[in-house]
């Protein structure tokens, strides 16, 4: 048997056991909204008292006319080791941009139901920027979802809050109790 003849079934072995390993790299790390913080930051309660009296229903129309209200932090220190990172998150979505098809193609994704909307905004370490092109087809804004993509420790503003991170999503679907 020739030196060739014997490496090959060898490289194939190699192979084989380098799989299991490139799989397993390819899940992304699922994160937490404390893991945003930077070890010894100040953690900023949510402020979650409406700023409008939604019992009065019937003024609804004036209550969403009414001025935002001021982000908490929106310049909060960020994690910079999570640059890069292939990450999933669950959140709720704040949509920014509808396609015609009436996706969300553009939203922030916060950790509380309500954030951007009804009470102030979240620190910006709390918020995510997530850009997709297929987007996603919000039925209800109570519904959480994961998002997966590569983050990236970039600020941005949006006419409802700063982020501190950005994200490309690679896929987004609803999170589920288990």
């Amino acid at each position: 048997m020739t030196l060739q003849a014997r490496a090959y079934p060898a490289w194939i072995l190699l192979a084989l056991l380098w799989l299991p390993v490139a799989c397993w790299a390819a899940e992304p790390r699922e994160l937490d909204w404390p893991a945003l913080i930077p070890e010894g930051a100040p953690i900023i309660p949510p402020q979650l008292t409406p700023l409008h009296d939604l019992s009065q229903i019937s003024d609804a129309l004036s209550a969403e006319a009414a001025p935002a209200a001021r982000q908490q932090a929106p310049d909060a220190p960020v994690v910079k080791a999570l640059d890069g990172q292939a990450v999933k998150i669950p959140g709720y979505i704040v949509p920014l941009e509808v396609s015609e098809e009436g996706r969300t193609t553009e939203f922030l994704l916060v950790p509380y139901y309500g954030a951007c909307i009804h009470v102030p905004p979240p620190p910006s370490n709390q918020i995510v920027h997530i850009f997709s092109e297929m987007g996603v087809r919000i039925e209800d804004l109570y519904q959480p979802y994961w998002i997966e993509g590569t983050l990236s420790v970039k600020a941005s503003s949006s006419e409802l809050a700063d982020a501190g991170y950005q994200m490309e999503a690679e896929k987004i679907y609803a999170y589920e109790l288990k």
